[in-house]
């Protein structure tokens, strides 16, 4: 049996019932919550997130839930370093940190850690802020293409923190965001095939999904369309008053909002925001799905079961994070 206190990853697309397994486990284990969401840290986005409700949250605490303003942005080192944190209390009061979420990159950045990036250049910052100012921020953009298209693609051209970011790493370095993420991938394998690991416990993975991708299709649908019923719009136009927020900021381009701010924004008609973000949900799933598929040992529930609880004990038994 390892030395290492437990822990336990549960992990799946959106829609599938990761939440309630959580809230079960919790019921019958010493575990305690914490959040693998990126989109569950804003405070005021309750409805477009499906965050638990307040009930369910007092009942059963989430870390890492409603600790940002959406004029702030969260990164992966920020997470990790909050989550380190959250699991060491946890395991010091004797119980087990059961991490539940959809956020695969903040689960990788947990087992892997980060690429070790250089630090921000006050100088070099001000500069880009500086062409971003005269230039525009799709001048930048074109920028990062030339040099680390990969970060391109990703980062989009009005997320001016990340593009800045993602320049500013190229100019003080020499090399790209890309190149030193490859260079931290590749030592994260190593330590994997030497048998040591960034993350200090006993991790049992498990993943939550349905068997039959339609169903979980379904799912989504129903529940945007759930939320558009509950005040999915008066939340979003709630934001949009605000003077701080706007389009390019990470809380509005999660999935949902960023329809719905397009909606409001006269950009699509009523059905064309219900249907696109019907779709990126969907789009997101995928991503999950091909995140999870990567994942090694990992035991998969089907959400349709309704014997979940049992198999899970039953599988964290075998891997020795009960007693």
């Amino acid at each position: 049996m390892s030395a290492l206190p437990p822990a336990i990853f549960l992990m799946g697309p959106t829609a599938a019932g990761k939440t309630d397994l959580a809230i079960e486990l919790s019921r019958v284990l010493p575990c305690e919550l914490i959040s693998v969401d990126s989109a569950l840290v804003y405070r005021g986005m309750d409805i477009g997130t499906a965050k638990p409700s307040k009930e369910v949250l007092a009942a059963h605490p989430h870390r890492l839930i409603d600790i940002l303003d959406p004029a702030q942005s969260y990164s992966a080192a920020q997470f990790r370093a909050d989550a380190l944190a959250a699991m060491a209390e946890i395991t010091a009061r004797g119980n087990i940190p059961l991490l539940v979420g959809g956020t695969m990159l903040y689960f990788k950045a947990l087992v892997d850690g980060l690429a070790d990036m250089p630090a921000a250049d006050p100088r070099i910052r001000a500069e880009i802020e500086a062409e971003a100012e005269r230039l525009g921020l799709q001048a930048l953009h074109e920028q990062l293409a030339a040099v680390d298209p990969v970060s391109a693609a990703r980062i989009h051209p009005n997320d001016p923190q990340r593009l800045i970011r993602a320049l500013e790493v190229y100019r003080v370095s020499g090399m790209s965001m890309t190149s030193h993420r490859e260079r931290q991938s590749a030592q994260s394998t190593a330590a994997a095939a030497s048998g040591s690991s960034q993350l200090p416990y006993t991790v049992a993975n498990l993943a939550i999904a349905p068997n039959d991708r339609r169903v979980l299709h379904d799912r989504i649908a129903l529940r945007f369309e759930h939320m558009l019923e509950h005040g999915f719009i008066d939340e979003v136009r709630a934001l949009r008053v605000r003077s701080d927020l706007h389009a390019g900021l990470p809380s509005i381009r999660a999935v949902g909002y960023r329809q719905v701010w397009d909606y409001l924004d006269g950009k699509l008609t009523a059905s064309e925001m219900q249907e696109r973000g019907i779709i990126a949900t969907r789009q997101l799933a995928k991503r999950q799905f091909t995140w999870l598929r990567s994942w090694a040992d990992l035991h998969w529930l089907d959400s349709l079961a309704c014997d979940n609880l049992p198999r899970t004990l039953k599988y964290l038994g075998t891997v020795s994070i009960l007693d």
